[in-house]
């Protein structure tokens, strides 16, 4: 008997009376020890699927017409609330692919992480100190020992994420449900991070659901595929044979949606429009009873670069190597030390109130799209936010004009402007985040992982966007992301980082062609 046995599964969203059918009479089923992976895009059902899996979607207004979700051989769909606490964390568990909006703001790593061990396997502080530290040295925590009293904001995107995949791992699940758990990670951190599903799944046999775009880790780790589309599974296959003679038109599409292509050309000659000069953020160490300065930590060391209108700048490297920091600190939202000019103008003499009229020619699509937003606000709203502050002259009916012309442009339905943030899946709000940057037609656009929530076949066509909007309106580009295959499409040049300083640096295609640091080799045979 398998682990997990979805049968002829359908999920809707009643409001008002009205019914939208989110999933249609799918079926799949997971063994002890068997990884099947759920791939589609965004909006295709894999999340809500997953939800079901643990009755984690409130009911109303999730309702379930048909189908059975069978764990052990009980059904979850007709169990009692006692029956599901005593399932969720115990022997089923899941790691969400938001991992800010699932770690409590308030509380140290160490409490959260302690809380599941006190909870679900009733062990004390000391003994799960012990338990902690190994999981969390486990999934690539470096200096572990001392990270335990950070807070979730002190922590990069990819670090918040692995203390995710720590919690779920602690109470050693019999079935593992991971959405999206590796969309803000970089290469080396992935590759660590599915050997270790892999050994652990071989040591608990362990089943796992694993719901992605990316198909190059579901070519690493699945045993079985199942491709979904408008909520239907299109096609079921063993993961060699689903890759090596797929049989439907769209399972085929995706597998042709890898990034491809080449940077816009740049013009050479053009005037500067940022040069940057040794820049360093240091964040002070406080130690004692009077929290006394006693040293500082180099989140970026001495980084120096000059990018012209229609050129884009790659920074890549791990988690926590200086990556979002430098472009904090470009933004002029941390403090730092060196030369920052923009537009002959020198941004890092300048105060707050000076900086007001330049925000609007400096704009950033930050990682995680649902904390960027305000949950209260519709997209409309969001996107109009903007235009608001820098051009109040227009009247509500043009900025609404504006905001329909830019939801084309990212591929959204302009029908949809007046919902809320959470009626989008995570792709969709990432095309919000876009939206809302483009839409004030800036001279530079800083892109933090901008890309790194969308499935393949909506990447490429933000990747074209991107590079349309860039020819027409020679914008230029900082581009954060841990995809290489990414940056190598979209960047005229690119900074290697690893903790904090510059390993290798210069022309994109050269460092691709023929790297010249081991660090750097090692993050390209890793994509």
């Amino acid at each position: 008997m398998s682990l997990l046995t979805v049968k002829n599964l359908s999920i809707a969203f009643r409001q008002a009376d009205v019914e939208s059918q989110v999933v249609d009479n799918l079926s799949l089923s997971v063994d002890a020890g068997e990884t099947l992976a759920l791939v589609g895009e965004s909006g295709s059902g894999k999340s809500v699927t997953a939800l079901s899996m643990m009755r984690l979607l409130p009911t109303p207004p999730v309702i379930y017409p048909q189908g059975e979700i069978l764990f052990a051989g009980q059904d979850v769909l007709k169990a009692d609330e006692r029956t599901l606490r005593g399932l969720r964390g115990n022997r089923m568990a899941m790691i969400f692919q938001e991992p800010m909006v699932s770690l409590n703001p308030l509380h140290s790593i160490e409490k959260q992480l302690y809380e599941v061990l006190s909870l679900h396997r009733g062990m004390r502080k000391e003994a799960a100190r012990a338990e902690i530290l190994s999981c969390l040295d486990r999934v690539g925590i470096r200096q572990a020992d001392k990270r335990l009293n950070d807070f979730p904001h002190q922590l990069s995107g990819g670090e918040r994420q692995r203390i995710m995949i720590a919690m779920a791992l602690l109470t050693q699940p019999e079935l593992l449900i991971a959405d999206e758990p590796t969309t803000a990670l970089d290469v080396t951190v992935q590759a660590q991070i599915l050997l270790l599903l892999k050994e652990l799944k071989q040591e608990m046999n362990m089943g796992l659901l694993f719901i992605t775009h990316n198909l190059n880790i579901v070519r690493q780790l699945a045993d079985n595929v199942i491709v979904m589309r408008n909520g239907q599974g299109v096609e079921r296959n063993a993961t060699q044979q689903l890759f090596n003679t797929p049989q439907h038109p769209y399972t085929r599409m995706l597998l042709d949606s890898e990034p491809e292509g080449h940077p816009n050309p740049v013009d050479n000659e053009a005037p500067l429009l940022l040069r940057v000069e040794q820049l360093t953020v240091s964040f002070p160490i406080k130690k004692g009873l009077m929290r006394r300065i006693t040293g500082y930590h180099h989140a970026l060391k001495s980084l120096s670069f000059t990018l012209r209108p229609g050129e884009s700048l790659g920074l890549v490297g791990e988690s926590g190597s200086g990556k979002s920091t430098t472009g904090l600190a470009l933004l002029r939202l941390l403090e730092s030390q060196g030369e920052i000019w923009f537009a002959g103008q020198p941004l890092h003499q300048w105060e707050r109130r000076q900086m007001l009229p330049v925000r609007r020619q400096l704009q950033v699509v930050f990682q995680d799209p649902n904390s960027a937003m305000n949950p209260r606000l519709t997209v409309l709203q969001i996107i109009a936010e903007g235009l608001q502050v820098h051009h109040p002259e227009l009247t509500p009916q043009q900025r609404e004009e504006k905001v329909i012309a830019a939801m084309r442009e990212v591929g959204l339905d302009p029908a949809t402007r007046n919902r809320y943030p959470a009626e989008f899946s995570g792709g969709q709000r990432q095309r919000v985040a876009i939206a809302r940057a483009v839409i004030l037609q800036p001279q530079l656009i800083i892109l933090d992982e901008p890309t790194s929530a969308l499935d393949r076949s909506v990447q490429k066509q933000i990747l074209t966007l991107l590079k349309k909007l860039q020819q027409d309106h020679r914008l230029a580009y900082i581009f954060i992301s841990h995809d290489l295959q990414v940056v190598r499409a979209l960047c005229h040049q690119v900074v290697v980082l690893r903790q904090g300083e510059v390993v290798e640096q210069g022309d994109c295609e050269e460092i691709f062609t023929t790297p010249k640091q081991a660090y750097t080799r090692q993050l390209l045979a890793l994509r």
